[in-house]
């Protein structure tokens, strides 16, 4: 155990770099099976060529992830609870957003509560600001009391804006 360690240091000027693997080195390479024939396979080499060269097919404009959609988004974000400090869109009030072709957008919202004092105002403000939005054509807002609105449909943002996290 009380053996001297000697630490051996080698001084290069170049180190030769590892063969790369290539494709070429497997096309008609014959490979031995377990059952110990001799098989030669072929690989094309242009197998990721069509793949690699599409492209995404952009989204419709009134689907989610379409550029009218989002901006219907956008605009809904704009919008806040006067007695909550977050705005409508992440405290979980819009249920749907549809946009047809045509540019008519259908918005189906709740509220915290029936008795919400902008109950008579707020559906309103909605429409006039998904209306506003470049695109659309006409606004229309469904306000539905089922499911109830609760704490778990806000998104995770909210939560932590109220310090609910």
């Amino acid at each position: 155990m009380n053996e001297e360690r000697r630490i051996a240091v080698e001084q290069v000027d170049a180190v030769e770099a590892p063969p790369k693997a290539r494709v070429e080195d497997v096309l008609d390479a014959p490979t031995e099976t377990s059952a110990g024939v001799t098989e030669t396979f072929e690989r094309k080499r242009d197998y990721l060529t069509g793949f690699l060269q599409q492209k995404p097919e952009p989204h419709p404009a009134g689907e989610p992830g379409g550029a009218l959609y989002e901006s219907v988004i956008e605009a809904l974000k704009e919008i806040y609870d006067p007695e909550i400090p977050v705005n409508i869109y992440d405290l979980g009030l819009i249920y749907s957003v549809d946009i047809t072709a045509d540019g008519h957008a259908s918005v189906q919202m709740t509220l915290t509560t029936p008795h919400c004092p902008v109950a008579e105002s707020m559906p309103g403000e909605v429409e006039l600001r998904v209306g506003s939005v470049p695109g659309i054509g006409h606004a229309e807002v469904n306000l539905v009391w089922d499911p109830p609105w609760d704490p778990q449909k806000m998104t995770d943002d909210a939560k932590l804006e109220l310090g609910m996290l």
